[in-house]
């Protein structure tokens, strides 16, 4: 009987230390450890500074870019607004920048660009209209700024929307916003001719 107590016992005492091992095991080392702050004083060093210099060949992390390709990705050039195009205008550009701008913008914006998409007719903010003066003079940059970095209501499609693809979506924006505004006066001669024969 004695032995069946003492091994019970033993079990016990067993038990007890696995469960409290953790706790007497843990230490604040890491957490109570000195640290410095950033750009704090520190007297260890010979130049008194925590923050050590670069050592050479360090690769930044955000790599610097040029004129031209932050151009591409924020439509600014030295914090300007910029209206030109940062490659060539194209067919296919028009084209691909018509078929991001089915996918991406006619849900809030309608394919004519007159802010009446499908989420205002669910009872949604509706976004302005690209026809408006404000938007008619609006430089390229403009738009894919708002695109890149998002607007009111609108969301940042930074990530959503390829930079190229921005820029083609601005342009297109430009193509309907002209189309909406012209007149049988703005046709050319040759074109208005091809259209009469049409029509005949």
């Amino acid at each position: 009987m004695q032995t069946s107590g003492s091994l019970r016992k033993l079990k016990l005492l067993l038990v007890a230390t696995a469960l409290l091992w953790p706790a007497l095991s843990c230490r604040n080392d890491m957490r109570d450890n000195s640290r410095v702050k950033p750009l704090e004083k520190n007297d260890f060093f010979a130049d008194g500074r925590s923050a050590r210099p670069l050592v050479d060949g360090t690769v930044p992390r955000t790599p610097a870019v040029s004129p031209e390709q932050e151009y591409l990705q924020t439509g600014k050039t030295n914090g300007q607004l910029g209206n030109r195009l940062p490659f060539p205008l194209t067919r296919q550009v028009l084209e691909r920048g018509q078929d991001r701008f089915n996918i991406y913008c006619t849900p809030c914006h309608d394919k004519l660009g007159t802010g009446q998409g499908m989420i205002v007719q669910r009872g949604l903010a509706r976004p302005p209209s690209y026809h408006i003066d404000r938007l008619r003079q609006a430089p390229l940059g403009h738009f894919v700024d708002v695109m890149t970095n998002g607007f009111g209501a609108m969301y940042s499609y930074r990530y959503r929307v390829s930079a190229e693809d921005r820029w083609a979506i601005a342009a297109y924006i430009r193509v309907l916003q002209v189309s909406q505004g012209t007149t049988v006066d703005d046709v050319p001669e040759d074109e208005l001719t091809k259209l009469e024969e049409v029509e005949e």
